[in-house]
């Protein structure tokens, strides 16, 4: 893989593929479905580290805090600390309590806390919100982050999946204020869903914000032929409801191209989202070891014009997705 990259115009040097890390968790009884446990869970952070992606991603809400208990584990099992940039997300309910949800400075506060103890580590290399809370004043969210960023417990600050007005109100109170603004924004991006083209990339490219695209692959329905499916397809209600079966247009444009240059289909899906200037670092949500490996391989495809114009002809207008 490429040596590591600038997120945005931030001086933060990261991996240009992201390791996801929400499939790592309790695993269902019966041993079926998609989630991985912490047994199974090395080998995907041994493939991660050969493949050269050191950006780790989990958040608080994922398996309820197992994920990232797995993450912290596995860092003090196969490498250092200081090899790993390390990020997690704050917003999602994790209890009933009033700083168990949301955004308020009690919230912020809380959840930090227990993602450090969570992960074992001192610190965080980007806290992010994993949405946007609108019961919660942004000057009270961003003096929030901006205090943690000056307590040396959060590096830098990240947002997630937003309209883009929104995003804006944050970074305009952030900078208002001299307070420490978001450097990234991870949001969905994909061949089947391109919205974020039409105002957010705009916003992010003026601002020096760098992309972390999750379910760049559109939870699979780009990386295998239209029509086939697997077991987390069948199970992923989220999937299905972002994308349906998929569009058989892009998915068979993929599926042609792929062939023509012998590579798999998740190689071409993912070249085509890191074409986009903003885009620093897809999230590859990994359910098998090929997934990481096919990922690392996929930074070295330069796509043609013409290539990239095929994949893009069948994209309709649609809603957004995911927030």
């Amino acid at each position: 893989m490429s040596n590591l990259i600038r997120l945005g115009t931030s001086g933060l040097r990261v991996s240009p593929v992201a390791l996801g890390c929400m499939s790592f968790g309790a695993p269902p009884a019966g041993g079926t479905g998609w989630m991985i446990g912490e047994d199974d869970a090395d080998a995907f952070f041994r493939t991660a580290l050969e493949s050269g992606i050191t950006l780790w991603d989990t958040a608080n809400s994922y398996g309820h805090g197992a994920s990232e208990e797995i993450v912290g584990r596995a860092i003090r099992r196969l490498t250092r600390r200081e090899e790993i940039v390390l990020t997690t997300k704050v917003f999602f309910p994790m209890g009933s309590g009033p700083g168990e949800s949301g955004l308020s400075r009690r919230a912020i506060f809380e959840q930090v806390e227990a993602s450090l103890r969570r992960l074992d580590t001192d610190w965080i290399d980007l806290y992010q919100i994993h949405r946007f809370d609108p019961h919660t004043p942004v000057e009270e969210t961003m003096q929030a982050l901006h205090d943690l960023v000056a307590s040396g417990k959060v590096r830098y600050l990240g947002a997630s999946s937003m309209h883009a007005w929104q995003f804006a109100k944050l970074q305009h109170a952030a900078r208002l204020h001299g307070w420490t603004p978001f450097v990234s924004m991870q949001n969905q991006y994909s061949l089947l869903q391109r919205e974020e083209e039409r105002e957010m990339f705009g916003l992010l490219a003026d601002q020096g914000v760098g992309s972390l695209p999750w379910s760049p692959l559109a939870r699979g329905r780009v990386a295998r032929p239209y029509g086939t499916t697997t077991t987390r397809s069948e199970q992923d209600a989220n999937g299905k409801r972002f994308f349906g079966d998929g569009d058989p247009e892009i998915i068979n444009a993929v599926e042609r191209i792929a062939r023509e240059r012998g590579v798999p289909m998740a190689q071409v899906a993912l070249a085509w989202v890191m074409r986009h200037p903003v885009v620093t670092a897809p999230i590859i949500g990994a359910t098998r070891l090929e997934h990481i490996t096919d990922a690392a391989a996929a930074v070295a495809i330069e796509l043609t014009d013409d290539e990239a114009a095929a994949l893009e002809a069948g994209y309709t207008p649609r809603d957004p997705t995911g927030y």
